[in-house]
C-alpha cells in the first residue's frame, strides 16, 4: 500500500518527536510487521506487549532486529504489581477490589494504559485485535478526560482530491448535545492545528442559516456560538474561524457559499467538518472513503489526558505505521 503525501509528512514529522508508543496488541503479525517498520525509519520508539520469546522467535523467522523494540510482557512484568496498586488507588471509589485491579492491569490495554500513567510512555495505538469499547473504557478509567467534564470525542482524517478534511464525531459520541457539539467542534479544530490542516470549521446541518426549521438545526445553531465563545476564551489568536449552521454543500464548494452564505468567514473553504451526529458521521466519513477512494485515518481520539488511538480490526500494515505517527503528533513533551 503506497502512501499519501499527507501521511509522509505526518510521518516526517514524528520522527523529529522521538515519542515512545506502546503497542499492546503484539501477539498480531500486522502490529509486529508495523512495529518493525516504525524502528527501521525511525518513527517513534516503540514498546511492544507480549510474550518476549514468541516475538523475538517471530522476528528471527523474518530476519528482522528486534534491537530498539522495547518488549514486555505484562504478566511477568516488575511493574505488574506496582500498576496494579495505581490503578487500585484510581478506581477503589468506583467499588473495585485489589484483586480485581491486579487482573485487570495484567490485560494488555490496562497494562499499557498504567505505562502511560506512570510516565513510562507518550502515546498508546490498539484496536488491530480490540473493539473500540476494549480501547476507549481503559483510556477513559486511566488516562481520562483533559478537563473534568469535558467531552472525548473521535476523528477522522480524510485525504481526498488532494486536500486533507477533519471530520467529526464519526465513532464515539452517538447524539452529542449542543454543549458537547461545541466541545467537539474546538477539540478538532485544535487538532487540526496538530497536523497543520487549517481550522476552517463547519458545523453541518440539512440547513444553512436557518433555512430549515427544528431542533436539530437548533441544536447545531447553539453550539455554533458556544464554539465560537470557548475559542474566544480558550483558544484566541490561534486562527480558529467556526461557522454554522452549514448545508455540506455551503462548507465546502465557493459557488455555494457565495449564493447560500455570502456572509461566510468560510467561504466554502472548511476543512474540520462536524456532524451533528453519529449517524451523519460514520455514514458520511465511510461513503467518501468508499466512493471518492478518500484516505481515512483514524478513529483519532482527542479531549484525553494523553494520546490513545483506535484501530480497525480490518486494518492494513501501513494504517498501523499512519496512526503511530499521527499519535506521535498528538504527544507533548
Amino acid at each position: 500500500m503506497s502512501r499519501s503525501t499527507f501521511i509522509q509528512q505526518i510521518i516526517d514529522s514524528a520522527k523529529n518527536r522521538k515519542s515512545t508508543i506502546v503497542l499492546p496488541e503484539g501477539d498480531d503479525e500486522r502490529v509486529l510487521e508495523a512495529a518493525n517498520i516504525i524502528n527501521q525509519e525511525g518513527i517513534a520508539l516503540i514498546i511492544l506487549l507480549g510474550n518476549e520469546q514468541q516475538v523475538s522467535d517471530w522476528y528471527a523467522t523474518k530476519g528482522y532486529n528486534l534491537e530498539g523494540i522495547t518488549v514486555i510482557n505484562p504478566e511477568t512484568s516488575n511493574h505488574l504489581q506496582e500498576y496494579a496498586e495505581a490503578f487500585y488507588e484510581l478506581r477503589k471509589a468506583k467499588g473495585i477490589t485489589p484483586e480485581q485491579a491486579l487482573e485487570a492491569v495484567g490485560q494488555v490495554n490496562y497494562f499499557g494504559m498504567m505505562m502511560m500513567h506512570a510516565d513510562a510512555a507518550d502515546g498508546l495505538v490498539s484496536g488491530a485485535a480490540h473493539s473500540t469499547a476494549d480501547t476507549v473504557r481503559p483510556a477513559l478509567q486511566i488516562i481520562k478526560s483533559a478537563k473534568k467534564g469535558a467531552t472525548v470525542s473521535s476523528f477522522f482524517i480524510m485525504d481526498v482530491n488532494d486536500k486533507t478534511f477533519v471530520f467529526s464525531d464519526c465513532a464515539l459520541v452517538e447524539n452529542p448535545t449542543a454543549e458537547q457539539l461545541a466541545d467537539i467542534a474546538v477539540d478538532s479544530a485544535v487538532s487540526a492545528l496538530a497536523y497543520d490542516i487549517p481550522p476552517k470549521v463547519a458545523l453541518l446541518s440539512y440547513s444553512t442559516y436557518g433555512s430549515g426549521k427544528s431542533e436539530m438545526v437548533e441544536k447545531v445553531s447553539k453550539a455554533v456560538e458556544l464554539a465560537k465563545q470557548k475559542v474566544a476564551t480558550e483558544h484566541a489568536g490561534k486562527g480558529i474561524v467556526i461557522d454554522g449552521e452549514l448545508q455540506a454543500d455551503s462548507a465546502i464548494v465557493p459557488g455555494v457559499a457565495e449564493k447560500k452564505a455570502p456572509d461566510s468567514p468560510l467561504g466554502g473553504e472548511a476543512r474540520v467538518l462536524i456532524f451533528p451526529d453519529l449517524n451523519a458521521a460514520n455514514i458520511g466519513y465511510k461513503l467518501v472513503q468508499r466512493l471518492a477512494g478518500a484516505g481515512a485515518y483514524g478513529p483519532v481520539l482527542q479531549g484525553l489526558n494523553k494520546p490513545v488511538n483506535d484501530l480497525s480490526r480490518g486494518c492494513y500494515v501501513e494504517d498501523i505505521v499512519g496512526t503511530v505517527a499521527l499519535t506521535a503528533l498528538q504527544a507533548e513533551h
